[in-house]
């Protein structure tokens, strides 16, 4: 019986790093996306279990949404608790541990090609969970998307895949996030490019729609096909409505313009210690839940009375206000909540405030409110997250009415431009910046960030140290390479590369010296020394070459091109190897294969003329 041939897990996977290093690794990069979805929608379905027994364990209704029932004064104390666990977990964690959420996501994938500590990962965890459960306005969106992504990349960081790959992971576990928090694909995956990535690319777009439907089908497994929010059916009576959407969007545009603005006054708090700004935050909160228990925790189940028009004005007016206030105030007070889900309460409930106000206008033709409420819910987070888009998609997914766009553009329209212009307020998790475009939506980065060093970098090399015989010479371009990298004696470190054509060019040289000089030696006198050697000490060469030792070439000394070399890892992306080339002021690296120090192995040079060649024919 004839044996199978036998497959290696190691080589299987070195060739699977290889292909995801170039730009064109669609299948692999699809694969990932699969996994990471699914991935992701397993530890959001996690996530939402610990809310829920946390609910059944704290909540009278069994519901971590349920505050009502709560007597006043005890739902009043729990966010002073969860203020107070939050600022004793923050105390014992360094700086660095403590961010947490979108923003974070956005910070690993700019500066850090998307890789995360799991210190802050667990932080997200611990924070997550005690805000929404504790009473703080607080959403689930942001630790679905942190935890996600984290995962997602961490995957990635365990199998030893480039950098370029683990970008891609980084937008599925966004996209999984908000797929399974909303059961929202499409929203997810407009956020994640939208708002994460900020770059709209083919070899991006198709993981990360995978792995946002792998994420919705995780959580549909679990709590069904429908989205986390039921909406009534809903649409626009009449034409004349449109004025007044332009008006609700102006206002909305201005209230998400106020919560920006309050959001930041972080850098002014900054100063007060810690448990004073955790304090003002839980305080606040608890004043305004002694009378209001609608602005706390996640606020889903106000949000489905207000479509339902079960809501009385005055609650709509302390969720449209207060809430805001207080979720912007708590973010300003240094506690890392997450805005995603109370700017969608918000916008509800503003919306449904300038419904009310439309019928009062115009009692006959005016629209329901609900239909205002929904539209608000999408202006405001339009306005807030500048993603008109994925705004605009999420309405879509919550309705299954394609007829609400038409208005819904309309609104998100207007309440951005309101919250830019008028505002002067960039997106929440990105602020627009003036002297400049950020890294994210730079072309040349983003461009270089889609391809490892290893579909550049130049194999054709080989090593060697500064002093070799001209047979050495010789031998070290049989193989045809293209660089000759010169090493240390002392580390074997390279520190110039010198280019292989040039010691060929110049041994030829030699050749045809010693040619010359042989046949002048033959058309001299037998026995007769050449008048340039009276007189004189023989040089170490001639001395050498009288006795036999072959002669020793000093490769430092050839005439042509050497440059001078930094090591950069084999799972660097090309705007890595850019900005370290910048940052060292060379112009070539070479690329180390291997994790243990002493017995990383060189793989190939990288120059910078290779860079901007891929930009200008393939990038």
């Amino acid at each position: 019986m004839p044996r199978l041939p036998r497959f290696d897990v190691g080589q299987g996977l070195e060739r699977f790093r290889h292909q995801l290093a170039n730009v064109d690794a669609l299948p692999q990069l699809c694969v990932l996306g699969v996994v990471a979805g699914v991935l992701t929608g397993v530890l959001m379905v996690g996530f939402r279990s610990l809310l829920e027994l946390g609910g059944l364990w704290l909540f009278p209704a069994d519901s971590p949404e349920a505050f009502e029932p709560i007597p006043p004064a005890l739902r009043s104390l729990m966010p002073l608790g969860a203020a107070l666990l939050i600022g004793l977990w923050m105390r014992s964690t360094p700086q660095a541990g403590r961010q947490v959420g979108v923003i974070h996501v956005i910070d690993r994938l700019t500066y850090h090609q998307g890789r995360f500590p799991l210190r802050n990962w667990l932080t997200q965890w611990v924070v997550g969970l005690i805000s929404v459960l504790g009473g703080l306005s607080a959403g689930r969106e942001g630790p679905a998307i942190h935890l996600g992504a984290a995962a997602s990349s961490g995957l990635g960081q365990r199998l030893r895949l480039p950098h370029n790959s683990l970008r891609v992971l980084v937008a599925c576990g966004t996209a999984a996030g908000i797929a399974a928090s909303f059961n929202t694909p499409i929203a997810g995956v407009i956020f994640a490019m939208e708002v994460v990535m900020m770059e709209y690319t083919i070899i991006g777009f198709m993981p990360v729609i995978l792995a946002s439907t792998m994420g919705a089908v995780v959580a549909q497994m679990v709590y069904g096909p429908d989205p986390a929010i039921f909406v009534p059916d809903l649409h626009l009576n009449s034409l004349l409505d449109l004025p007044w959407i332009i008006v609700s969007g102006l206002v909305i545009g201005l209230l998400a313009g106020l919560f920006v603005r309050v959001s930041r006054l972080g850098e002014r708090l900054e100063p007060l210690p810690m448990a004073l700004r955790f304090l003002m935050a839980g305080g606040a909160v608890a004043v305004v839940a002694w009378w209001y228990p609608q602005v706390q925790g996640m606020g889903y189940d106000t949000l489905q009375a207000t479509l339902s028009g079960s809501v009385a004005v005055d609650v709509l007016i302390a969720v449209a206000v207060g809430k805001l206030l207080l979720t912007a105030g708590t973010v300003a007070c240094g506690i890392p909540v997450s805005i995603i889900g109370p700017v969608l309460v918000i916008g509800g409930a503003a919306g449904a405030l300038c419904g009310m106000a439309g019928h009062w206008l115009l009692p006959i033709e005016a629209s329901d409110p609900a239909l205002f409420a929904m539209l608000g819910m999408a202006a405001m987070m339009g306005a807030v997250l500048q993603a008109p888009l994925a705004a605009l998609m999420a309405l879509l997914e919550l309705t299954h009415n394609p007829n609400i766009i038409l208005p819904g553009m309309l609104a998100v329209v207007i309440s951005c431009l309101t919250a830019r212009q008028l505002c002067r307020c960039g997106g929440f998790f990105l602020s627009v910046k003036r002297q400049g475009l950020h890294p994210l939506q730079q072309p040349l980065m983003q461009a270089l960030s889609r391809v490892s060093v290893p579909a550049v970098m130049d194999r054709r090399l080989e090593r060697t140290q500064r002093m070799v015989t001209q047979a050495k010479a010789r031998a070290l371009l049989t193989s045809e390479p293209v660089w000759i990298l010169i090493e240390r004696s002392s580390d074997e470190k390279p520190i110039l590369a010198l280019k292989a054509a040039d010691l060929a060019r110049w041994l030829t040289a030699q050749e045809e010296a010693v040619l010359e000089e042989k046949e002048s030696e033959e058309s001299s006198v037998e026995g007769e020394v050449p008048n340039d050697r009276q007189g004189r000490k023989e040089t170490p060469k001639e001395r050498s070459r009288d006795k036999g030792d072959p002669p020793m070439i000093d490769l430092l000394e050839i005439p042509g091109e050497r440059l001078e070399l930094a090591p950069i890892g084999l799972q660097a992306t090309l705007s890595e190897a850019f900005n370290k080339l910048n940052d060292s002021m060379l112009d070539a690296l070479y690329v180390e294969h291997g994790h243990r120090p002493k017995q990383k192995r060189i793989s190939g040079i990288i120059t910078r003329g290779d860079i901007e060649r891929f930009y200008r024919v393939g990038g």
